[in-house]
């Protein structure tokens, strides 16, 4: 009887110890994160207005690779569906030189899920791009509402907000709420 009383005692103690622990060290990681999320914006922004999606891509996985996050998966997801809108786009206007190149630029490093296999004709690069960013884009925001999916359902209203005030061209940058 004695012995159950003082584990139970050491495990209360114990659990004690590890809420003060997360009470003293949440705070801290939560408030680097949002940091580096802020320079992260700026940088996949610059990439989204200059046409260099790759790059995006790169800089929202790395950010999760840093520090996993909702914000991060749903800016994921929205980079994923900016390409696919920019590909709408550019086939609206029959811009196919612009869509070899944006393949290109998809297809110049470690995006090799987007465009497998290289080399193919506009209209097909298209096709391929637009179905492996659908996909990566359903995975992403299944991750996202595992994570919390209040917070991934407030982060997708305001691209959406976003998206409805600037239909013909919000692919090419982050809803400007997110850049604060």
């Amino acid at each position: 009887m004695g012995m159950r009383f003082t584990t139970r005692v050491l495990l209360a103690v114990a659990e004690w110890a590890l809420g003060l622990a997360l009470v003293l060290v949440l705070p801290q990681t939560v408030h680097h994160a949002s940091a580096a999320t802020g320079q992260d914006n700026e940088k996949i922004e610059l990439y989204m207005i200059a046409g260099d999606y790759r790059r995006a891509l790169e800089t929202c996985q790395r950010g999760l690779d840093e520090t996993p996050s909702v914000s991060g998966y749903v800016r994921l997801i929205y980079v994923y569906h900016a390409i696919d809108a920019y590909l709408e786009h550019l086939s609206r206007e029959e811009q196919w030189t612009a869509v070899e190149q944006l393949y290109l630029n998809l297809a110049h490093r470690a995006t090799e899920e987007l465009v497998d296999p290289p080399g193919g004709l506009a209209r097909m690069a298209k096709e391929m791009i637009q179905t492996g960013v659908r996909q990566q884009s359903d995975v992403a925001a299944a991750m996202a509402n595992r994570l919390n999916k209040t917070e991934t359902d407030r982060l997708w209203l305001e691209q959406a907000r976003w998206r409805d005030a600037h239909p013909s061209g919000w692919w090419k940058s982050l809803p400007s709420d997110w850049m604060r």
